[in-house]
């Protein structure tokens, strides 16, 4: 990244060893997203070539970049692509700084060595541009944001491999960790979110998809729930005005967590931990009422410290003594789980018989898991 030769246009900037990507798209990018992949411009020698793929460090989209004003950026006498320029990428080759990644950067597993090594290399280019003094140190912050950088643009290589090549690349979940007692982070790619489908990478600590069942003019609604814990005392929603419906759903969790701590979160204190709670409505019903359960593992999960699996909705309503409430439209909770393209739905075992006359259709494109306690829809739903 930090030598090459650029080229005008939907080209690339071509390395020794490899090729970081920058692309142009001539089409709407959602568009573009539905009938192809973003390296379709290229040939189809090179396109639909895994091995060329595979050299390529990253891909940056054209969009991520502004439009160059010729009266900030280039001289009278020089434009980019100059002697001078291309002699100082040639000298900063010649020192690799991929060392500021050891023992401070861990990689998940999902990473193969093509990629490590492609992240690897890009992360070297980005930090002798931002941090040239190779005795400088560099920062966590701006580490990490160079870490998040090189996998997601390494990752949205794979994607469009993945999206060629069907049978393969099937784990692209790319995540780090950033000293040995961080927490893993998962990185995606902005291209490929839509707001209104669930995400399949896992979720930070505290944070759950959930679906209440509404009312009767709303129906079903999605809700994404996050919460962050620290030192104190208490659990505070942060929604103002507070739905009332929340309210209690969320009283009910926070009594339900003091009762059962030992099982939900083991040795930690939950009266020693001050809890703020943000809901997120994504639909039309914003009341927030009957997620008693979902309000539960993401208070469990932020004091744990534990990410919550990816494309996965958590539903279900909870009494103060511990008992789970009946749901209501579990039918139509279904039907908007696969709406939202979640994989996975975890409901209470007692709505199993209510779901007896769902179409085979969604049946099929949706995996349903039962839980027959809220501490068991925990442990279900936060990964280790």
């Amino acid at each position: 990244m930090a030598s090459g030769e650029f080229s005008r246009g939907k080209d690339s900037i071509r390395a020794r060893g490899g090729i970081v990507l920058v692309g142009n798209l001539d089409v709407d990018l959602e568009q573009a997203q539905r009938f192809g992949h973003l390296l379709s411009p290229l040939p189809p020698e090179m396109r639909d070539d895994t091995a060329f793929m595979d050299r390529l460090h990253a891909y940056a989209p054209g969009w991520d970049y502004p439009k160059l004003d010729p009266r900030k950026h280039l001289t009278d006498h020089f434009g980019l692509v100059s002697d001078f320029l291309s002699e100082c990428w040639t000298r900063l080759r010649d020192v690799s700084r991929a060392s500021v990644l050891d023992g401070r950067i861990h990689f998940g597993g999902a990473l193969s060595g093509s990629d490590i090594e492609a992240v690897r290399k890009t992360v070297s280019g980005v930090v002798k541009l931002l941090h040239p003094d190779p005795a400088a140190p560099v920062p966590d912050a701006d580490l990490e944001w160079i870490v998040r950088l090189a996998l997601e643009s390494r990752r949205r290589v794979k994607e469009q491999q993945k999206r060629v090549f069907k049978s393969e690349f099937k784990n692209t979940l790319f995540s780090y960790t950033l000293g040995r007692d961080g927490v893993e982070q998962f990185v995606a790619t902005p291209e490929l979110h839509s707001d209104e489908a669930i995400d399949a990478e896992p979720l930070p600590p505290g944070q759950v998809w959930a679906v209440g069942p509404g009312g009767g003019e709303t129906g079903p609604g999605l809700y994404r729930i996050e919460v962050t814990a620290q030192p104190g005392s208490g659990v505070r929603i942060l929604n103002q005005p507070t739905p009332p419906a929340f309210r209690e759903s969320v009283k009910v969790a926070e009594q339900n967590l003091y009762a059962n701590a030992r099982a939900l979160v083991g040795d930690r204190d939950p009266r020693a931990h001050e809890c703020t709670v943000q809901l997120r409505a994504m639909d039309a019903d914003k009341t927030g009422a009957l997620l008693g359960v979902p309000a539960l593992v993401a208070l469990s999960g932020a004091m744990l410290g534990n990410n919550t699996r990816g494309s996965t909705i958590v539903v279900g309503a909870l009494a103060l003594g511990g008992s789970l409430e009946p749901l209501p439209n579990a039918i139509r909770i279904a039907e908007l789980a696969v709406e939202k393209q979640a994989g996975k739905l975890l409901l209470p075992v007692a709505a199993r018989r209510a779901l007896n006359d769902l179409p085979d259709d969604v049946w099929t494109k949706i995996s349903i898991e039962f839980y027959r306690e809220a501490t068991d829809a925990a442990f279900k739903e936060l990964e280790d």
